[in-house]
């Protein structure tokens, strides 16, 4: 059964590892097979990548469009007993992501760390 994205005019997509970027007409695409797919809602460029936890995002992002995610697993633990060690609180994010990076689901920990950026700017919106 093929995936159906429905994109808007001038909406890019990355499918793999090609942009693509559509016209000024709506266009439907039925895609069959395996590949990384991120709509434009969901690509974070590096230099958006402008919190910790954005950064975390952004490394989630390279993991799922990856061939081989694994080099980059060092990466993000780096990342994450930072912001860990800064905020305690995130734990009950990452012990979600984590989970999801080490069962090969990089998309679902991508949704997650989306949580977890609402979850900083609470955090930091507190700080005066």
């Amino acid at each position: 059964m093929a995936l159906i994205i429905d994109l808007k005019p001038s909406e890019r997509i990355i499918i793999g590892t090609a942009l693509i970027t559509n016209d000024e007409n709506r266009t439907r695409l039925h895609i069959e097979g395996a590949a990384p797919i991120l709509r434009e809602k969901d690509i974070m460029r590096e230099q958006e990548a402008t919190s910790p936890c954005k950064r975390i995002y952004f490394t989630i992002q390279l993991m799922y469009l990856a061939a081989d995610a694994k080099p980059i697993h060092e990466t993000y633990f780096d990342q994450i007993s930072d912001i860990q060690a800064a905020a305690p609180s995130t734990a009950p994010y990452f012990m979600k992501i984590n989970d999801f990076i080490l069962n090969g689901q990089y998309y679902k920990a991508l949704k997650e760390a989306r949580h977890l950026i609402e979850y900083e700017t609470e955090l930091l919106s507190n700080v005066k």
